[in-house]
């Protein structure tokens, strides 16, 4: 098997009902933190690990995504009529930063389901996923440290943070051992989708990033659906630990839920501070402010 990651999967076929009403009409991927949306963060973190081709599942409704990441000749020649160059490169900049290919999600059938629509266009190598809701901001993306990992393990490899108090609760837990030699690394004996606080068999969740192997495929083609008919990534995951190993990574930098409103608007804080731009106006209008 290949050491090199060249497909990324995104996922973006979801409904986005917790930003509703704004996602009514609007794919949740294409919210902008600060003035970039939610996808082009992946895609960008994607590119700096070195993979050179994203595919995108989408569904009814999500065409804005494709339009995004497609040539706008007409926006192009207005801007370069005003001269606005600037502008102009940052525009072709998006239609030209990597190969994208779409696959359709006919119906809301979990994650597993999503990934499982890309077989095809991932063929017989190894892939990354990337949830877009999860942002995470990190000197060396998150993903580049997964991949340089999965180059010495050759194996699946899941992001993980640790998360404690109850809101372990809301993710998918790693049972799981430390690697020696390696803090940061687990070797994953089996998964729990959303376990009681008492019940946790650690505080290592799972976070919106995957490398995984191509038998991937395989066993989410055949494992039974799961909770409210869906087909689960982690029960295909929990496959591939009967013949292969499967490793846990901390990842080293932070990670914003921006598929919840709080955590967005605490990433475009954070992310807005850090532009010289946006940064010195936003840090004194916030010391005005009276908490």
């Amino acid at each position: 098997m290949t050491k090199k990651i060249h497909k990324a999967v995104i996922p973006a076929a979801g409904f986005g009902t917790r930003f509703l009403p704004a996602t009514k009409a609007i794919p949740k991927e294409m919210l902008a933190l600060v003035d970039k949306p939610l996808i082009q963060y992946g895609v960008e973190e994607a590119l700096a690990a070195g993979i050179d081709e994203i595919i995108i599942v989408t569904s009814r409704g999500k065409s804005a995504i494709e339009d995004h990441f497609d040539m706008s000749p007409e926006l192009e020649s207005s801007l370069e009529a005003r001269g606005k160059t600037e502008l102009l490169e940052l525009t072709r900049k998006v239609s030209n930063m990597v190969l994208v290919s779409y696959v359709r999600q006919k119906e809301p059938l979990g994650l597993g389901h999503a990934v499982l629509q890309t077989r095809d266009m991932v063929g017989d190598e190894p892939f990354a996923v990337i949830l877009p809701d999860d942002v995470i901001d990190a000197a060396t993306p998150c993903l580049k440290q997964m991949v340089d990992v999965f180059g010495q393990v050759e194996s699946s490899i899941l992001a993980t943070q640790i998360v404690e108090g109850p809101a372990i609760s809301s993710y998918g837990v790693l049972d799981c051992d430390p690697v020696k030699d390696n803090p940061r690394l687990h070797a994953v004996k089996g998964l729990v989708e959303k376990p009681k606080q008492a019940d946790a068999p650690s505080k290592n969740a799972i976070i919106g990033r995957y490398i995984l192997t191509p038998h991937i495929f395989e066993l989410l083609e055949h494992i039974p659906k799961g909770a409210g008919g869906e087909l689960q990534l982690t029960d295909g995951i929990k496959g591939l630990l009967d013949t292969e190993k499967v490793f846990g990574y901390t990842f080293e930098g932070r990670r914003y839920d921006a598929g919840d409103k709080a955590g967005m608007l605490q990433a475009t804080v954070d992310f807005a501070l850090k532009r010289s731009d946006l940064g010195p106006g936003l840090r004194e209008y916030l010391k005005q402010i009276r908490l």
